[in-house]
């Protein structure tokens, strides 16, 4: 044989020595148990696949085993799941503002309380005793007010009244008196002494009466108002002293501001609680809040009135309820969105501080194109892509962009139209445009068979070998048909 044909031998013998190493190395336990025809056969196979891989693959052989599911529309919804914690819808947590110790307590752990309700009273009798003191010197100021405004005050305006007309008659005669002197002396009948008696009589007069209007003015004027303002003044003082020496005695007075049920109570009669320690812990429980931290990326599809359900441990129906909160800022430490899920709670089997798992849904498309999960190819890049099967029976792939995922159904957004045959099982690694066999889904039977549940995930060629040696044959057909279709 010459050079060309030696050369010629060796390229096609080469793929069939890289198929055989292959082979060897992966089942070289499984072929060691075979027969020695067997052998012959699996080499033979792994030759005719490897001398076919010229060929088109769409044109080699009976086709590799698919199944497929027509796309369909349909509706599917966005939900969003998370874990949570259930508070309760109101909570009081009483802490006394006075430290006193407890002189009474009305009501015990799980007591129904109405709002307003008292509850416990703590030792109050040195603040009655200021409270009563307080009360005494308001009612003093409230008495001097009234005097001071219905009697004092017009007392003084008739007293300064009475002054200014006297001061006035006076100024008046002095005035009369001062005129005729001046008379006299102008004629010379009187002599200059009584005249400048007379005119400093006439001056002090004069002064004296400018005093009394001005006062009389001043009490009418601005000194009924002051007067006015200091007893307000006055009456306004002792009034605050006795509100806060009734408010210290009411902080001795524990009352429940919600209606709910008493769920803590840690301390006996005659103790004393310790500063920032409730003394007692009020919680409303008709309704609960389930309060979970989601994705931002999950969290922006929610919104306030979504519907969800909260599954809770030991109830085997998962309890309704509807979004009442979506913060609009992230937490800082998780860099998560805390969203509330309200729910009724009537017969009170839902207890604060239980671990629930909510699902909210979020958007839902009524007129979807759904395919299922296991069709959805993802390449290295990120990019999606199903195989899609014609009516020639040739898989093709297509590119995909998934939009609603819900379970293991997704929303084809584009790429894929309805009744489009998608691959579900079996196109992982096939190439484009390959030739495939569509075969039925396996169905389950009472006695489970390895060889048909790993059939179901991927069809599993025809042998007639035995039994126990199907399994490892089917997988050694398969890697020979593999290496073929990438050589």
């Amino acid at each position: 044989m010459g050079k060309h044909g030696t050369a010629s031998l060796w390229l096609i013998c080469k793929p069939l020595q890289a198929a055989f190493e292959i082979l060897m190395s992966k089942y070289s336990k499984a072929i060691a148990g075979t027969s020695l025809p067997l052998r012959l056969c699996l080499l033979l196979a792994a030759g005719c696949s490897l001398t076919s891989c010229a060929k088109n693959p769409a044109e080699s052989g009976p086709g590799v085993s698919v199944q497929v599911v027509e796309a369909k529309r349909g509706p599917i919804s966005r939900v969003v799941s998370a874990d949570a914690v259930l508070f309760p819808l109101d909570q009081a947590a009483l802490t006394p503002k006075i430290t006193a110790p407890v002189r009474q307590f009305y009501v015990q752990r799980g007591a129904r309380v109405r709002k307003d309700q008292l509850l416990a009273v703590l030792e109050n009798r040195d603040l009655a005793a200021a409270a009563t003191e307080s009360k005494g010197n308001y009612e003093q100021a409230e008495a001097g007010y009234k005097t001071r405004t219905a009697a004092s005050l017009p007392e003084e305006i008739q007293k300064a009244e009475l002054d200014a007309q006297v001061g006035k008659e006076n100024f008046e005669a002095q005035k009369k008196l001062y005129e005729s002197r001046q008379q006299l002396f102008k004629e010379g009948a009187l002599p200059r002494k009584d005249l400048d008696q007379a005119s400093v009589t006439f001056q002090q007069a004069r002064q004296q009466y400018e005093i009394a209007q001005r006062h009389l003015t001043s009490l009418q004027q601005v000194g009924k108002e002051q007067e006015l303002k200091s007893a307000t003044g006055q009456l306004t003082a002792a009034q605050g002293r006795f509100k806060g020496a009734m408010a210290q005695l009411s902080y001795s007075e524990i009352r429940s501001p919600i209606n709910g049920v008493v769920t803590e109570r840690p301390l006996y009669r005659g103790e004393v609680a310790p500063a920032g320690t409730p003394l007692i812990t009020v919680m409303d429980l008709s309704q609960v809040v389930a309060r979970a931290h989601i994705p931002q990326d999950e969290a922006v599809f929610l919104k306030k009135g979504d519907e969800g359900t909260m599954a809770v441990p030991g109830l085997d129906t998962p309890v309704e309820g509807k979004v009442i909160l979506v913060n609009p800022a992230l937490d800082p430490n998780s860099t998560t969105v805390e969203v509330w899920l309200q729910a009724a709670n009537p017969k009170e089997l839902l207890k604060p501080g239980t671990s629930v798992r909510i699902t909210v849904t979020a958007q839902t498309v009524p007129d979807a194109i759904v395919i299922p999960g296991s069709a959805v190819l993802t390449s290295p890049e990120g990019t999606t892509s199903v195989m899609v099967v014609g009516g020639d029976n040739i898989a093709r792939n297509r590119d995909v962009k998934i939009g609603i995922k819900e379970g293991d159904v997704l929303q084809a957004l584009a790429g894929v139209q309805p009744g489009d045959r998608v691959i579900k099982a079996g196109a992982y690694g096939l190439p484009d445009k390959t030739k495939v066999t569509i075969e039925e889904p396996a169905e389950e039977t009472e006695s489970p068979d390895p060889a048909k549940d790993a059939g179901s995930k991927e069809p599993a060629l025809e042998t007639t070998a035995p039994q126990g040696e199907s399994n490892s044959k089917s997988k050694v057909k398969r890697d020979v048909a593999k290496v073929g279709g990438k050589k």
